[in-house]
Parts: C-alpha cells; sequence; structure tokens
C-alpha cells in the first residue's frame, strides 16, 4: 500500500512542485531567523551586498515575486500546449509520460518557491518608523534566486524542445517498458513449483471475490496476496492481470475452501489489487508495448505519414519483445513452503508479439522501409527466443510479412526494390519461418 502511495504521489503533476514550495519557504525562514541573530551588522561589512534599505529591498523582492508568478504561467502555458501537441500528433496514451516528467514539475515548482520565497520575506521587512528590521541575508538570497530562476527557464525551453521530439518520446516509453520487464519476468511471487511436485490438487470449491468499482488494473500487490493466502491457508486463483478492465461485480480473484471467506478477508484480498482509471506501465509491459503501437499507427495514418517515426517504434518494440523472449516467464503455481498457495495467469508471449507487431504489418500500407524494419524485429525476436515454442509464435506475424511482400511484388516497377524484397524474405525471416 505505501508503494503503490509513493508511486501515485511521484508520478502526480503536484507533488515536486509542492514539496519545492514548502522548501522555499523553509529556506525563507531560516535566512530570517538567521538575519535577526546576527550580531554583526552586515551593511557596514560590504555594504554593496546588503546595504539596501528597507524600500530598496520590498521594491525588489516585488518585482522578483511578479516576474516569478509571471514566468511560473508561462511555463504552465507551454506544458499545456506540448501536452496537446504530443496528444495530436502521437497519442494520448503518452501523456501520463509528460505529467510524470521530473524535470517540468521541478521547474514549475522553482518558480512558484521563488514566488512563495519572495513573499515570507517580503512580511518581515521593516522600516526604521515601525522597527528598522532588514534580512539583509534573506534579501541577498532572494536575488540569488532571481538568478538561479534565469538559469531554470533557459533549461525548461531546451528540455521542451527536446521532450517532444519523437526520438525521446519514443526512448522514454521504452526504459519504462524495460525495467517493467526487468522486474516482472520472472515475477517473484512466492516459489516455482517444486521439481518433483507432480500433478497439483486443486481446491473442490472455489468462492469468487467481486470488485467493489470500475477500473483498470493498475498494480497488483503480489506479495500482500501471498501472506493473505498463507495466514487463511487458502489457495487463492487471480482472475485477472494488470492491465485488464474490470465493472463493478466482476471476479477479481477465487478462494479455494469448503467455506466462504469472511467479509474482512475479501476487503483484505480486494486491498491487494489497486484499480485505476487507466493503465499504467509498471506492472503492465504489454501496455508500454501499446504505446508504441499506438504511434507508430498514427505515423502511418494517411494524415500524417511519417514511417520513419514508424520505423522508430518498430525498433523499440523488437528490442522489447527480444528483452521478453530471453526471460522466464513465471510459473501460473506458486508455492510456499511446498503448498500450492496462489495461481496467477501467466502472460502468453505469442499472443503479445501479435499484439505488438501485427496492427503495424497491417497498417504499413506496403512501406517498404516499415516492413524491413519489421522483418529486423522478428529475426532479432527469433535468434533471442530461449524455447522453440516461442519461435513458433512468431509464425503468423511471418504469414502476414510474406502477404504483404507478395502484395508489394505487382506494384513496384523498379528492378532493385524487387530484388531487395525478395532478399529481405530469403535471408532476414528466420530459418524456423515457413
Amino acid at each position: 500500500m505505501a508503494a503503490r502511495t509513493w508511486l501515485r504521489l511521484s508520478s502526480s503533476f503536484w507533488f515536486v512542485p509542492s514539496v519545492i514550495v514548502l522548501a522555499a519557504m523553509g529556506l525563507a525562514v531560516a535566512l530570517i531567523e538567521l538575519s535577526a541573530w546576527q550580531s554583526t551588522d552586515l551593511s557596514k561589512w560590504s555594504p554593496r551586498l546588503f546595504g539596501a534599505g528597507a524600500d530598496g529591498s520590498r521594491a525588489m523582492l516585488s518585482a522578483i515575486a511578479t516576474s516569478m508568478a509571471t514566468v511560473a504561467g508561462v511555463v504552465f502555458s507551454i506544458t499545456m500546449v506540448t501536452l496537446s501537441l504530443s496528444s495530436t500528433q502521437y497519442s494520448p496514451r503518452v501523456l501520463r509520460n509528460f505529467m510524470r516528467d521530473r524535470p517540468t514539475q521541478a521547474v514549475l515548482g522553482v518558480f512558484v518557491g521563488i514566488f512563495a520565497y519572495c513573499l515570507v520575506v517580503l512580511r518581515t521587512i521593516r522600516g526604521g518608523d515601525e522597527g528598522g528590521f532588514i534580512p539583509s541575508l534573506a534579501v541577498l538570497g532572494g536575488l540569488g534566486l532571481a538568478f538561479a530562476g534565469i538559469g531554470v527557464l533557459i533549461f525548461f525551453i531546451h528540455h521542451v524542445a527536446v521532450s517532444i521530439q519523437a526520438s525521446t518520446i519514443l526512448h522514454n516509453i521504452g526504459q519504462d517498458t524495460a525495467e517493467a520487464i526487468d522486474r516482472l519476468f520472472p515475477e517473484e511471487l512466492g516459489a516455482p513449483a517444486p521439481p518433483d511436485v507432480g500433478e497439483v490438487e486443486l481446491p473442490g470449491r472455489w468462492h469468487p471475490v467481486a470488485a467493489s468499482r470500475n477500473g483498470y488494473v493498475a498494480s497488483i500487490d503480489t506479495d500482500a496476496l501471498l501472506m493473505a493466502a498463507c495466514e487463511s491457508d487458502r489457495v487463492i486463483r487471480l482472475r485477472v492481470s494488470a492491465g485488464a478492465y474490470l465493472s463493478e461485480g466482476d471476479v477479481l480473484l477465487e478462494v479455494g475452501g469448503e467455506e466462504p471467506p469472511s467479509g474482512a478477508v475479501c476487503s483484505r484480498l480486494r486491498g491487494c489489487i489497486d484499480m485505476a482509471r487507466q493503465r499504467t506501465v509498471e506492472q503492465d509491459p504489454g501496455y508500454g508495448l501499446q504505446q508504441l503501437v499506438d504511434v507508430a499507427l498514427r505515423a502511418l495514418s494517411p494524415g500524417i505519414n511519417d514511417p520513419t517515426t514508424a520505423t522508430m517504434c518498430v525498433d523499440q518494440i523488437g528490442s522489447l519483445l527480444a528483452r521478453l523472449a530471453r526471460r522466464r516467464l513465471p510459473d501460473p503455481h506458486r508455492f510456499q513452503d511446498g503448498r500450492l498457495r496462489v495461481i496467477a495467469p501467466a502472460p502468453d508471449f505469442r499472443v503479445m508479439c501479435e499484439l505488438a507487431l501485427l496492427p503495424v504489418v497491417r497498417h504499413a500500407r506496403l512501406d517498404l522501409q516499415v516492413i524491413g524494419r519489421v522483418l529486423d524485429a522478428v529475426e532479432a525476436i527469433a535468434a533471442a527466443a530461449c524455447t522453440g515454442d516461442r519461435r513458433r509464435g512468431l509464425d503468423r506475424i511471418a504469414r502476414d510479412l510474406h502477404a504483404e511482400l507478395a502484395q508489394v511484388r505487382p506494384r513496384r516497377r523498379s528492378r532493385e526494390a524487387v530484388k531487395r524484397l525478395r532478399a529481405l524474405e530469403a535471408a532476414r525471416l528466420p530459418a524456423a519461418m515457413p
């Protein structure tokens, strides 16, 4: 539960700016108190740095606060334009990556934090008729933060220009998906079946536990689920995996045993499965692959017609599927202390390959560049596959590629194009393909 809460907070657009604002206010209070405890008159020691009067300090901090508030509005406007452009040009599914972009969150927090810093310091400046207090260190700190804000603004403009490039977006999606694959495969949910276990004996009766609301399965707390199964001495069979959509009343899991589980146990088991309004990639690598497919199909659409972006998506998809092909997929039956505790649905490698590559093949519109990159990806995946079953899982993709190649030949007048296609078909397709 704590991990899920932290993930949601760190992925939100407001959490990091709020932390920076609180830190800026704390810095202002600390410098004000330090100025109050300072026995030496700093204005006499260095009048050019600390010699500003009350009116001059107020005017400078007011100007800084006003400019920072304006720049924060500009940063927010640029962010909204970037989100709109990315949603239109690439896919609405990539918006979450921009919302959880740490540099953007930090930049917005810096400008709002400087604004809050100036307000706190302004409140403490008093003229001669009011007691005569000027926190020289805090005023100088405000000037330093203003110059730092100028550097942050320049960095933000550069960061936005880089972040909306197709290569950056696809790299970020691929990196998040690769981290999810490394984390989940093999997934450590208890232990796999012992070598001498023989046939697994299942409970005679199953009692369903239904979802209490609509939403996508964002994550499953496997440790808590295994602990609940051990403490209740039951076998739990998951009926969903991360990324599935459920309506209220749909079955989340089933509990084995003669007696149905109590209401408290059902509530505890529901709490192990986090429901959200949208899919997340942390426990759902298929969602990362789906984002790449969406960008590729958008790039191949007649309105955009950008095959280069599509080939970049295929490169990322091929790399991720080859990474997955080297992994051991988890056993559906999970044991603890030699006893069956959890039955979890295992991912299907063939289905993931088909969902990631077949839509691109069928929307390539006979583009030789895209088809050639898909052939490269299929060859790399087949070479990385650790079992024959996974290689045979690529057969359907290979058949669709053959069909696309057969359609291209009679439409091309270039002898070089025909020769290249034949070479691709003969040399690039893995030997295991029909």
